[in-house]
């Protein structure tokens, strides 16, 4: 690995004493989502079940020079197809992850949310980015830019509060919120300076637990502490965010991809809310993001797994 990944290199290295998580991959049809999920494998990050037509996955591994021989494959018909038997292998305990091939994510994300047949849970499903962002110490958080494209305040309740248990299972030793607007004042006329003092305080009162959380903060103040001096913002977070909560998708999206495209960042991406994490990768992601993406969902699936021992205790 690169030195200039230090922040993921620590994520992968935290999964050497993990078993590799079984994970349903759904539709393995193309070189990228095939060679993503083996390269995973062959760190000892997953062990992929692949889900999809076998002979077109088959065709695909010949093409590419993919070894999938020690894998196991689950026939599917078409995309819906695989998304279908995929999520079935999550419900009859045989993956605990769920990752995304060369499907639309819609069409992934149609067979987790069904009603009879999915992997909800009581919390909204939501998308954390976690970005390794070139010059800043953590890694860093951003929600919700994938998934729910205009979120409630009642949706931004669990998207905070998802990416604040991601945040702490990944190991940070305090989680600092941001509740990021175009300022950091409550203005009534900009609904998200409202819902970001209504979610703190939410937090005060205990209906969003386990960080410290702070908004309206502009991004500026919210992780440069000279920004933050400049405007004289007393805060615990102001400056020093590890969670970024974006008013909508189009921010949160452009957010991610500015940081990814102009500063060389980049972005694992790992869905939350489920009964399993679900890895969703691009094809434009770099090898190092699609491993560290697979490490956020071995971490994750180990939580749990320890989080459910301890109830059985």
């Amino acid at each position: 690995m690169e030195g200039s990944h230090e922040k993921y290199d620590q994520l992968i290295a935290r999964c050497k004493s993990i078993p590799p998580t079984p994970t349903a991959v759904a539709h393995p049809c193309d070189e990228s989502s095939l060679k993503g999920a083996v390269d995973a494998s062959r760190v000892g990050l997953i062990a992929p079940i692949l889900v999809g037509p076998t002979s077109r996955i088959r065709e695909v591994a010949a093409k590419s020079n993919i070894d999938i021989s020690r894998f196991r494959l689950v026939e599917a018909q078409y995309s819906q197809d695989s998304a279908a038997k995929a999520v079935e292998l999550v419900r009859n305990g045989e993956a605990e992850a769920l990752m995304k091939g060369s499907l639309h994510t819609d069409e992934l994300m149609g067979a987790v949310v069904n009603r009879e047949t999915g992997l909800r849970t009581s919390r909204r499903i939501s998308h954390c980015f976690v970005m390794d962002v070139p010059g800043h110490a953590d890694p860093l958080i951003i929600t919700d830019a994938a998934v729910n494209i205009a979120p409630t305040l009642k949706d931004k309740v669990d998207i905070v509060q998802n990416a604040i248990d991601l945040c702490r299972d990944l190991g940070a030793p305090e989680v600092r919120v941001a509740i990021l607007s175009a300022m950091e004042t409550v203005n009534p006329d900009v609904p998200s300076t409202l819902e970001a003092a209504a979610l703190c305080k939410m937090a005060d009162r205990g209906q969003i637990t386990g960080a410290l959380v702070d908004g309206p903060l502009a991004l500026d103040n919210a992780i440069s502490p000279e920004a933050a001096a400049i405007k004289k913002i007393d805060s615990p977070v102001a400056g020093r965010a590890n969670v970024l909560v974006v008013p909508d998708l189009e921010a949160g999206n452009m957010l991610a991809k500015s940081l990814t495209f102009l500063a060389g960042a980049d972005a694992a991406g790992i869905v939350l809310g489920a009964k399993v994490p679900i890895i969703l990768t691009s094809r434009a992601d770099s090898l190092i993001a699609r491993l560290a993406s697979c490490a956020v969902a071995t971490l994750l699936a180990e939580a749990r797994r320890s989080t459910a021992g301890r109830a059985v205790r």
